[in-house]
């Protein structure tokens, strides 16, 4: 008998805090929505992701993550103190969330040499198995599900070991002479070549940058940014949800049963019109 889908699970980004009350007004504006998870990037000039997270876990049950952290500046030794007590502090509601990094201009913040790809994936590396030795030795060994993210080969099949979530970047729909779709496949196959058996025990997250009823409405800044691609590319992307809400909520349905994507996060931005597709998916 085959396995029945997994559920779908939403998540949100938001971007910066404001005041107390105000912070709290939007959390519970997420949950209200049908959001599962709220999550809180790690980039200089928005949110500081751990405070962040736990203010909010003092007005919603909703789970909480960073996506994703730059493990590239990270000390495993502090990592895994701050990790242990926001796991502590939000009842075990924690998702951690690590990348790589990905912006020069961070790194040279900090006084670190931004590196290569392939520098930059074993800091990773090492910050994860470091941070999880650090996290097994507490008296309560606390061990929040791993989220990594990011479109590269080497990423994918470390993920495929590693991961318990992970999240195909804005950039998984982009490979030279492919059409996008063609290309996440690609991506989820070679995820599941690195996790072997336990492929099914992977959730995959898809990061979600615009969402919009028509490509001249559709806000693609970040997109823009993020790939120097031009608008009519994409908005072919995977992460670029254009149509109506049972439009997008078809597709979706398609992609979980194409690759197996079940858990949706997008920036807050786009939080109110990507919770008209929340309710054609199956939630109450």
């Amino acid at each position: 008998m085959s396995q029945s889908p997994r559920p779908f699970r939403f998540g949100v980004s938001l971007l910066t805090v404001g005041s107390r009350s105000s912070w709290h007004a939007r959390v519970r504006e997420a949950a209200d929505l049908g959001y599962d998870v709220l999550q809180v990037a790690d980039h200089l000039g928005t949110a500081a992701p751990f405070p962040a997270l736990v203010s909010a876990a003092d007005v919603t049950r909703m789970r909480l993550g960073t996506f994703v952290l730059n493990a590239g500046i990270a000390s495993p030794a502090y990592l895994a103190r701050d990790v242990a007590d926001v796991h502590r502090l939000t009842d075990g509601r924690l998702e951690l969330g690590l990348g790589a990094g990905y912006v020069p201009a961070e790194f040279e913040a900090v006084g670190l040499p931004f590196g290569t790809g392939g520098e930059r994936l074993s800091k990773l590396a090492e910050t994860l198995a470091a941070t999880r030795a650090l996290l097994a030795a507490e008296a309560d060994a606390p061990r929040p599900p791993i989220l990594l993210g990011g479109a590269g080969d080497r990423m994918l099949r470390f993920a495929g070991r590693e991961a318990d979530i992970f999240s195909f970047s804005i950039m998984a729909g982009v490979t030279a002479n492919m059409a996008p779709e063609d290309a996440l496949a690609r991506r989820v196959e070679i995820l599941r070549e690195g996790a072997g058996e336990r492929f099914s025990e992977i959730e995959l997250n898809l990061f979600v940058a615009a969402v919009a009823g028509s490509p001249a409405t559709a806000d693609l800044a970040v997109v823009r940014r993020a790939s120097g691609f031009p608008d009519d590319r994409l908005t072919q992307l995977p992460g670029v949800l254009i149509g109506s809400p049972r439009e997008i909520a078809d597709r979706l349905e398609r992609y979980r049963e194409q690759f197996g994507i079940t858990y949706i996060s997008v920036l807050e931005p786009h939080m109110a019109a990507f919770a008209e597709v929340i309710k054609l998916l199956g939630r109450p």
